[in-house]
This record gives structure tokens, sequence and C-alpha cells, in this order.
């Protein structure tokens, strides 16, 4: 038997190993790891293989789950910065509100009208539909993993996908005590009230105790940033466990609270955590991914047949636009991320988990019904089954539905994220840095700081495990080979700098990348002076490290002011050039504009068309269409002001 002790520790090993192959893959696929743990849970948990069944995990498969949920969910949080969410802080307090509301609801409907001829009561739609509000960071994140759209996407998504995980668990468990006959409630508000308001002071709590104890504990010398990353899990785990023994799914609201309570105040061995509370998400999250998966049946899905079919395309073309375009009226969101936002909204580990459970207990109520009815007679023998397969038919519907829909929405919407955003074009205009020595290190910071989308091509094995431990996007090879720059994408890049140390390589790059690509901007590196005028000849756009190490000392002496203000972009202030896209900017002058800035932001420069000179403009200059204006202020103004001259682009 596969849950005999003999073959449950392999059976775990192999789930594990499966799970890091499909990780693997999918990083070299560049589609979200998802997709292959449901595959590969759905194929070993066939009948005929014989290797996972109801009974392999027994009941502890409930406990796995929800310490693997508390993972997960800590860990998601953990990133989501206090700051990132400004990015977009209408449309995502929008999203976790009035979207959330119009997923419950449009979902709830859809199921009713779907399952007509099953009989499903509202209780169980408005069951699913709460399973369902959730898309969470364990799809969310692998995605913006390999598209990586502006700043602002990105937050909107991700914090939806972990505040809505929360509060779907929550409002699931209090609507299924409607569903669940062996259940009582004290009321859906009040009970959806002591969860959350558990989970957030338990939560806030632990988030205190852990900071402390980080921050002012000696916690050894030798071992102290492996003793931070232990403490900190044990955190996750503790806040969980103490407030799921409070209140039943408090857990995840507890969890979700002190991973971000924690992630947004400074404390030591910060990186360290992040790395590990990474690579520990990702075991247990192919785990339970694919264990649960497992537990599914083939003829679940099939069983729930057109009707399951007509509400994942509900869900997935009908409910997510209209929640999202309703969530972002008025804000900076373009129609094009819009649509993206809409088309991205698979779902994950908390609706796949909650049901699974919810099924069973279904099942197991079902269970006792029909063992009552055993030593009942008569009509009440006859109530008794038929109660008993109501709810057997209740937990199909559950299963299938909720499954189907994480099937299809991660396969298509995940599997195909990449190129709907290419076609919508959100992707930030890429750009090609070749060399990641540290001039081409210190520039992508620069770059990425700035919410550009920036790839390194480098050739030196240690230059691009470093470059990648620093979270950089790096393309393994030789810059001056052609099929190397086109697997980076240089074709749709931007820009391209050549920052290597070698001329011979900057200048090959340069003809390359202009002659073979047709990249709009091409910036090459001269280490010797003398090489300067031979790459201008070209039409290649020329800095020599000589000069700029002249020019950046002649600014500490001349205008040291500026220069230590400069040297801080990206921390304080911030100077932007781009380009007059909106038609409400067309035709006025710099005075009418002015005004219409962000506070703290201001036009510097503003070159015409042709863009070969730029010039300080007077007030009365009117801007065309096309210009590109050079705005200098304070970042997050000069953010703001981006978005504006450039119609959210």
């Amino acid at each position: 038997m596969a849950g005999s002790s003999g073959l449950l520790i392999p059976l775990v090993a192999g789930i594990i190993g499966l799970g890091v192959l499909a990780q693997v893959l999918a990083a070299r696929l560049r589609v979200p790891s998802i997709i292959f743990y449901l595959l590969v849970g759905v194929v070993i948990g066939q009948p005929g293989l014989g290797l996972i069944t109801s009974d392999t995990f027994g009941p502890a498969l409930t406990a796995i789950v929800g310490l693997a949920v508390a993972i997960i969910v800590f860990e998601g949080a953990y990133h989501l910065r206090f700051e990132r969410i400004r990015e977009a802080p209408t449309a995502t307090f929008r999203l976790v509100t009035l979207g959330a509301a119009i997923a419950l609801v449009g979902t709830a409907v859809a199921v009713k009208f779907a399952f007509a001829d099953a009989a499903v009561t509202w209780n169980l739609a408005f069951l699913i539909g709460a399973l369902l509000v959730a898309t969470g960071p364990t799809v969310i994140t692998p995605i913006l993993n390999v598209v990586p759209v502006r700043d602002r996407v990105a937050t909107a998504l991700e914090t939806e996908g972990i505040v809505n995980d929360v509060t779907a668990a929550i409002i699931a468990v209090v609507v299924f005590e409607t569903v669940n006959p062996g259940a009582t409630s004290d009321g859906l508000l009040q009970a959806f009230a002591l969860r959350l308001g558990t989970g957030l002071l338990v939560g806030l709590v632990v988030a205190g105790v852990l900071y402390y104890l980080l921050q002012y504990i000696d916690l050894s010398p030798g071992d102290a940033p492996r003793n931070s990353r232990l403490l900190v899990l044990a955190g996750a785990l503790v806040a969980y466990a103490a407030a799921n023994t409070i209140a039943t799914e408090a857990g995840v609201a507890a969890a979700a609270t002190a991973g971000m309570a924690l992630g947004n105040v400074d404390h030591p061995y910060e990186e360290d955590i992040e790395s590990f509370k990474g690579d520990i998400t990702l075991l247990v999250l192919s785990f339970v991914f694919i264990a649960l998966a497992a537990q599914l049946s083939l003829d679940a899905l099939i069983d729930v047949g057109l009707a399951g079919i007509a509400v994942v395309l509900a869900v997935a073309l009908v409910i997510r636009p209209a929640l999202v375009f309703a969530s972002t009226v008025g804000d900076r969101f373009t129609r094009a991320e819009k649509w993206f936002v809409s088309f991205v909204g698979p779902r994950g580990i908390i609706p796949a988990s909650v049901a699974t459970l919810f099924a069973a207990e279904l099942n197991n109520v079902a269970g006792e019904l029909r063992t009552e009815a055993e030593s009942a007679s008569g009509q009440e023998a006859e109530q008794l089954v038929a109660q008993a397969d109501l709810l057997a038919n209740q937990a199909e519907i559950l299963l299938g539905t909720v499954f189907l829909v994480i099937f299809v929405t991660a396969l298509f919407e995940g599997g195909l994220a990449r190129y709907i955003a290419e076609k919508l074009d959100v992707i930030p205009m890429r750009v090609i840095i070749v060399g990641g020595g540290q001039v081409g290190r210190a520039l992508a910071m620069r770059l990425e700081d700035r919410g550009e989308n920036v790839v390194i091509i480098e050739e030196d094995e240690s230059i691009v495990e470093r470059a990648r431990n620093d979270g950089f996007a790096v393309e393994w090879g030789d810059g001056t080979d052609t099929d190397v720059l086109r697997s980076a994408g240089t074709a749709k890049a931007k820009t391209v700098v050549a920052a290597t140390g070698d001329d011979d390589a900057n200048l090959l790059v340069s003809q390359l990348a202009s002659s073979k690509f047709d990249v709009e901007r091409v910036i090459a590196r001269a280490n010797n002076p003398d090489n300067v005028e031979a790459f201008e000849e070209l039409g290649v756009r020329t800095i020599s490290s000589a000069m700029a190490t002249a020019w950046a000392i002649d600014n500490q002496i001349e205008r040291p002011a500026i220069a230590h203000w400069m040297t801080d972009v990206g921390r304080t202030g911030d100077v932007q050039e781009v380009e007059v896209l909106n038609e409400e900017l067309v035709g006025k002058t710099v005075r009418e504009v002015g005004p219409m800035l962000p506070e703290a932001c201001l036009i510097a420069l503003v070159s015409g068309e042709d863009h070969r000179e730029a010039d300080v403009p007077t007030a009365d200059y009117v801007l065309q269409k096309g210009d590109m204006v050079t705005l200098l202020g304070r970042r997050e103004s000069v953010r703001d002001g981006m978005a504006l001259v450039g119609n959210g682009d």
C-alpha cells in the first residue's frame, strides 16, 4: 500500500524531486511552475498507478497543507513593501475591496445558473465564489518573474494576491458553515470579523516579537544569519498555529499580517531571510500542489462537464475584466495594462487546499449519514441517504469546479502571460547591457531602479553568477554573437549599451545592434580615449572612461551640491527624459503645463522632434507631440510626472 510507512518516505522524496524538476523546467521555458505541479499531481494520482490515494497521507494532509500555506503566505507578504503599494494605491485598494466583491458575487451567480440542472444551492455557489476570489502569490509571482511589467501593474497584482488569499480563505470558512450540516455559525459578519481580527492581532504580536529578537537580542555572532532564518520560519508557523487554534482559518490572516509587518521594517539579515524563505517556499509549494492535485481524479473534472466550462469562461472572460476595469477607473493604468491584468488572474494554493479539505469533510459527513441510514428504516433511512447523496454531489461539484478553474487559468493565463504581455505591449522597452562588470552592473542597478527592463549579456561564468545573485536578468554568452544578442531580446530593445573592457568588442556590438537589429539608441564605452573618434564616425554615441572620470571630478570641484544630489538619484531625487504623448499637454505652454505637474517636479530641458538639441525652455514654449521633456525633481514626483507627460506609458 502506498500509504505504508515503508513507502511513504520515498514517495514524499519523489514528490519533492518532481517538484524541483518542474521548477527547473518552468524556469527554462519561462512559464509558471504551477502548470507542471498540477500535471504531475494528476498523473501520479491516477487510480491505475496506485502511487497516491486519499489514504496516502491520511488525516496528516490537513496539517501538512496548513503549515505549508502558512510559509507560502508569509513569504509572499514579506516581499510586499508599502512603498511599492503607493505605485497604484487607488487601484490596489479597489481590487481587494470592490474587485473582490464583484468576483464573489459574479462567480456565485455564474455557478448557480451554470449548474441549474444540478440544483446547486446559493450557499454552495457562494462557497465556490469565495474560494475563487483568491489569485495568490503562488501563481502571480512566477508570472511576474517572467513578465517584467511596470511597478504599478506588478504591485497591484501582488497586493491583490496576498490580501485576497486572506479574505477568500476566511469568507470560504464562514460560508462553509452554512453548507455543512454538522457546523454551527454565530452569524456571517461576526464569524468573519472574529477570524480576521484574530489573525491581525496574532500576526502583529508575532511580528513584534520577531523584530525585537532580530534587532536587540544577540543571536550568536557566528550563527546569527542562520539563527535569524530559522527564527523567522518558526515565527511564521507559530503565527499560523496560534491564530488557527483560536479561530479556524484565522491562521492565514496571521501569517500574512506577520509577514507584511516584518517585511516593512528594517531589521538585520533581511537578504538572508528572503533567500532562505524563497527556497523553502518553492519546496513546500511543489509538494503541496502536487499532493493536492493527486487527490483529484480526472473523473471529477469531467463530471462537472459543460457547466464547469461555463463557469471557467465566465470567471476568466467576463468577471475578471469587469472587476479590473471597475477597480482601475481614473487611475494611471493604460488600457493595455488593464487588459493585461484582466487576462492574468490564475487561481492558486488557497482555493486548491481549502476546496480539497472542504470536499473531504462533506464526504465524511455523507459517510456518517449513510452509516446512520443502515441502522434506520423506512422514510428516515431514505431521507438520510438522500441527504448523504446531496452532500457527496456538492463535494464533487465544489472540487471539480474549483480545480477546473485552477487548471484552465493556470495553464492558459499563466502559460500565455508573456505572449499576452508582448501582444499588448505592456513590458517596458528592454535595455541590453553587454558586459556585466562593475560598470555594467552599476548601470543596470540605476536603470532597474527607474523601472527599466534590463538584460545583461556576459560570457564570464563567475560574473554571470554574481550578477544573477544580485537579482539581474543575465544572458550567458558572447555579446558579439548575433544569436546571443537575439536570445537576449535585442530585436525588441530600445537601447543597447556596449560596456565591456574591450573596445574592439564594444565596436562590434554597436555595429551589430545598429545594422542587424536596428536598435534606436546604441551607446558604447570607449576604454581608450583615442578610439572615441572612430566610434563616433560610425554614428555610435560614445562615452570615454577617461572623460567620464574627468567630468565627475570637475563636478565635485565646481558644482558639489548638484554632484552629490545626482549621486543620490534613485533615493531622494531623479532626472528623467520622457516623450510627450499626452494629448492634453500638446499645444500648451510650459507656463500652463507647470501647475499640472506634481509638486517638486519641473521641466528642465526640452528637445524638439529631431531630438538633436535640448535647451532650457522659456515659459512661452509650446509643447508638441513627440517633444522630449527632461523632468527634474523628487523621485516620486518625477515618476508621476513621467506618467502624466507620457500618458501612462
